[in-house]
């Protein structure tokens, strides 16, 4: 069913306790009339299956994705990017999933936009040079990005890269261009389905995200105003983080305390999407099946999953007007919880205010 079909089912019963939650057991599974993704991918990924460890995990851009038009001009952007970029270097990328992994065009890249020099083989042939060469340019490009080791793994690492993973690839490719180029227009509101695979003792276990690759242009320009009221308060009034973040514990407390649940740790409590999704359900009048989520989380996938379906309620509820990554949330990324939050806070307690 869709995001909206969901939500009125959800409406449809707002007036039931939410406390109910822990009790009910719902036999309707809402989105019964849904095909089976994971069967649909069954043969797909039966090969990637095989090459996975016991507790290894990969993420695969859904194949129904790869055919909407938005990524097909996300990929033609990049490669007019990379070829435009590399043209006095005689480099022409016709497919990026072929023509990345080896490491060569990233290496000219970095080497043409942030004037790094590499001491590594130009051409590398066997599959154990090419990892080589990877890894001394991902090295490179992950300490020109100032990115951590926590932010770098969960998008691409050389085995991602080296064996053509797409979803790799594109923010590994998007990254760069907007560290070197960040008024490059990009395709806007690029999101794709991606499925996560994981190896487990029990058998092969399977999860839906959606991911974005790109936020819109006009969002761009609204974090200026919106998102970056964050930014300064970290930048110019750290004193005060710790004020704002009280007073949206407090709040959350106030309307989570008749559950028997207690807020102390912003970060760590919400990434999971449990107090997310249950805080959501009290404030909005939403009632969610326990079909529709994991109310004990045990996987990285599993958290995304919840973080994503309470984001899906706050978008159909006006309450977020720029694309979020869920992953971020998980990630305990704690100026992307406060601004989720926020946007409750400020609704419901101006509401509070007026009612009073």
């Amino acid at each position: 069913a869709s995001t909206s079909n969901r939500v009125s089912l959800y409406k449809a019963v707002h007036n039931l306790p939410f406390s109910l939650l822990y009790r009910i057991k719902n036999k309707y599974t809402m989105d019964s009339e849904l095909p089976n993704v994971f069967s649909q991918l069954a043969v797909e990924t039966k090969q990637n299956e095989v090459d996975l460890a016991v507790g290894e995990k990969r993420k695969y851009i859904e194949p129904e994705s790869l055919k909407s038009q938005a990524v097909e001009d996300l990929k033609m952007f990049l490669n007019d990017w990379i070829n435009s970029t590399l043209k006095r270097e005689h480099i022409v990328v016709k497919n990026l999933e072929e023509d990345i992994f080896d490491g060569l065009v990233l290496h000219h890249l970095l080497v043409t936009l942030g004037k790094t020099k590499l001491d590594v083989q130009e051409v590398a042939l066997s599959a154990s040079s090419q990892k080589q060469k990877l890894h001394s340019v991902l090295t490179a490009i992950n300490q020109e990005l100032q990115l951590s080791e926590v932010e770098v793994k969960r998008k691409w690492d050389v085995d991602s890269i080296h064996r053509k993973d797409l979803l790799a690839t594109f923010h590994l490719l998007i990254a760069l261009a907007k560290h070197y180029q960040p008024d490059l227009a990009f395709p806007s509101d690029v999101c794709v389905n991606v499925i996560t695979i994981e190896n487990q003792k029990s058998g092969i276990k399977t999860e839906k995200t959606l991911e974005y690759l790109t936020i819109s242009r006009d969002d761009k320009e609204c974090k200026l105003t919106k998102d970056d009221v964050f930014d300064d308060l970290f930048k110019l009034a750290p004193d005060k983080v710790n004020t704002v973040i009280q007073a949206i514990i407090h709040f959350a407390n106030s309307h989570l305390g008749h559950l028997g649940l207690q807020v102390k740790d912003i970060e760590r409590q919400f990434a999971d999407g449990v107090i997310l999704l249950l805080l959501i359900g009290q404030l909005e009048g939403y009632f969610i099946s326990l079909h529709e989520f994991h109310i004990n989380p045990s996987s990285n996938a599993e958290m995304v999953h919840n973080v994503t379906l309470a984001f899906e309620l706050l978008k159909e509820g006006g309450l977020m007007d720029n694309p979020v990554n869920p992953e971020d949330i998980v990630n305990k990324d704690i100026k992307t919880t406060l601004r989720v939050l926020y946007s409750l806070f400020t609704r419901h307690k101006v509401n509070q205010t007026v009612e009073g």
